[in-house]
C-alpha cells in the first residue's frame, strides 16, 4: 500500500484506439496520475490503442510499468518493449493469472469484449471470496452507462446480490476513483471455492 492506496494498480482497456479521441487521452492521463502517486500499473502490455497510452503516460511520469502478454500475441499487440517490466507468458489464463497475482487493485478503462471479460472475471472472484481487492470503473465520457444500467436490472431482477452490485466502485474521474479504492472495506463474503477450482 502507498499513502494514496493500493501499491499495484491492474488496468484493463482496449488494445485499439476507439473513435472517441477523449478516451485514448483519459487512458494517458490515468497512467499519468497512478505515476504521480507511486502506484505501480500493470497491464496487459500492448504499445497500441488505449493500452499503449496508458503506459506511457505511466512512464511519462515517471512510474514502474509492468506489462503481462501471451506469446502468440507480442506481435499482434505489438509488445510495448519500453515499458520497466515486459513478461510474456504462454496463454491468457496465464496473462490474467499473473496480473491479477501482481496486483492490489483492478479498474478497468473503456474496451471491449476483453476488457470486460477480464473485469468480470476478478470481480467474480472477488465475490466469490477469492480475493479482498477492490475493482472499480473509470466512467470516462458515459462509457459504461449501459453496462452499470444492466448490472441494476440484474440486481432488481435477483440474479446479482445488492452487495455485490456495490463490490463495483464506479466514478467518473479518475482521482475521485482512486480516492474511492483506496478506501476500501472488502465486505465479509464467505468464501465458496478455492483458486484451484476456478
Amino acid at each position: 500500500m502507498t499513502s494514496d492506496g493500493p501499491r499495484s494498480i491492474c488496468v484493463f482497456c482496449a488494445s485499439s484506439r476507439g473513435r472517441d479521441e477523449r478516451l485514448l487521452a483519459a487512458a494517458h492521463d490515468f497512467g499519468w496520475l497512478l505515476a504521480s502517486r507511486g502506484q505501480r500499473l500493470v497491464y496487459g502490455g500492448g504499445r497500441v490503442g488505449l493500452m499503449g497510452a496508458l503506459a506511457d503516460g505511466a512512464l511519462a511520469g515517471g512510474g514502474e510499468v509492468v506489462g503481462v502478454i501471451p506469446e502468440a500475441m507480442v506481435g499482434r499487440e505489438l509488445a510495448h518493449e519500453g515499458i520497466t517490466d515486459l513478461r510474456v507468458v504462454e496463454s491468457m489464463h496465464e496473462r490474467k493469472a499473473t496480473m491479477a497475482e501482481l496486483s492490489d487493485a483492478f479498474v478497468a478503462l473503456p474496451g471491449g469484449l476483453g476488457t470486460l471479460e477480464e473485469f468480470f472475471e476478478v470481480l467474480t472472484w472477488a465475490q466469490l471470496g477469492l480475493h479482498r481487492k477492490p475493482c472499480g470503473l473509470l466512467n470516462v465520457s458515459g462509457y459504461f452507462d449501459g453496462l452499470l444500467t444492466f448490472a441494476d436490472h440484474a440486481a432488481a431482477e435477483g440474479f446479482v446480490r445488492r452487495e455485490h452490485r456495490e463490490m463495483m466502485f464506479v466514478a467518473d474521474t479518475p482521482v475521485v476513483l482512486l480516492d474511492r479504492m483506496a478506501r476500501h472495506q472488502p465486505p465479509v463474503v464467505e468464501k465458496w471455492i478455492d483458486r484451484a477450482a476456478t
